[in-house]
């Protein structure tokens, strides 16, 4: 494929999102599948929820055009169908979350069957590390918590989106570079899903993606970023949506921890996230969402960069970048202990 081959992915993509999510609005609203406020929420009026339906729906069409299906693309896409129903069933019935764990478990159980699983790492002197037997826990792990990742920071109009679009970017830049076209259309098919769903979803948003979204988003982030090195030694990749996500993965283990030291169920919803607090220190919605943006572009440029050597050398690279982050906030909180208020979330 060349770019113009790409290009025309992601242009598909974003064509069929950004006409199908006005459809997906206005049968919420019929449905009354609406997200009413409160105290917690950031928007002050009922908006219709469900938008996930048009994310699915433009990247997953997209892939079937686009791409030959067979292998592990196909437990991917399979998996992808188990976490879009879960995320319906989920914002039409509100299920238990542990109905919930369980379509996010079985999807990352299809997916691993297909053979797209975390089964070696690469040792940083040469070769690699064999971790079968634990490959199956490990993958579900993996797919589980970028999962609820995302649906913890759908939170503000455009941020799990436009993280996710960013995200997915990165790893179609580290797919090409080793040579999985699959996974990479599949990463941009996403990007412009992603985008076409942010004309509806940047503040102030006309319709929320749901669990529906956000669900989907972080299991296709989740097997994409393994996708994308099967057969490569380079499994340094896996850490690209953990640097571009650093912040809301920190924020995911900040919410896990601030709620066990209340009492209170992991999955009980709070306004102590990363942007509830900024929007508290009086950033205004866009900005905070920009903010995240800014961020997530800055650690995707390092991820990439870090992706882009093996052995040793990767892992070098790496300790230097979380290093220099680390000292960065110390001098943050020594000189500038407001600002880096937003960091204190327990």
């Amino acid at each position: 494929m060349n770019l113009i081959s790409y290009f025309a992915i992601l242009l598909a993509a974003f064509s069929v999102t950004f006409l199908v999510t006005p459809l997906v609005r206005q049968f919420a609203v019929k449905a009354g599948l609406v997200d009413k406020p409160d105290p917690r929420k950031v928007h002050k009026i009922p908006v219709p929820r469900v938008g996930g339906i048009a994310i699915f729906a433009g990247c997953m069409v997209t892939v079937f055009v686009s791409s030959s299906i067979d292998g592990p693309l196909a437990g991917i896409l399979l998996g992808a169908s188990v976490i879009f129903i879960t995320g319906i069933l989920d914002d039409i019935y509100s299920l238990n979350p542990f109905v919930k764990l369980g379509g996010q478990i079985l999807a990352a159980c299809i997916t691993w069957f297909f053979g797209v699983s975390i089964s070696f790492v690469t040792n940083p002197f040469g070769g690699l590390l064999y971790i079968e037997w634990i490959a199956l826990p490990l993958t579900i792990i993996w797919i589980v918590g970028m999962i609820n990742t995302m649906n913890l920071i759908d939170g503000l109009d455009g941020l799990a989106a436009g993280l996710a679009a960013i995200s997915a970017f990165t790893i179609s830049l580290v797919a090409l570079n080793n040579g999985q076209v699959q996974a990479a259309v599949l990463a941009i098919a996403l990007v412009g899903a992603c985008l076409g769903f942010l004309r509806y979803n940047f503040s102030p948003a006309q319709i929320f993606m749901g669990d529906t979204g956000s669900m989907f988003l972080g299991y296709m982030i989740a097997t994409m970023s393994i996708f994308g090195v099967l057969k490569s030694t380079i499994t340094i990749s896996l850490f690209v949506p953990i640097l571009v996500l650093g912040v809301p993965i920190s924020d995911t283990f900040f919410a896990i921890f601030r709620r066990i030291k209340n009492k209170k169920g992991i999955f009980q919803p709070d306004r102590g996230h990363f942007h509830h607090i900024l929007i508290d220190l009086g950033l205004s919605h866009k900005q905070a969402v920009l903010f995240f943006y800014a961020t997530s572009v800055v650690l995707g440029l390092l991820a990439y960069s870090v992706s882009l050597f093996s052995g040793y050398l990767a892992y070098l690279l790496l300790a230097a970048i979380l290093i220099a982050i680390a000292a960065f906030l110390y001098l943050l909180k020594e000189k500038h202990g407001q600002i880096f208020s937003i960091f204190r979330v327990l």
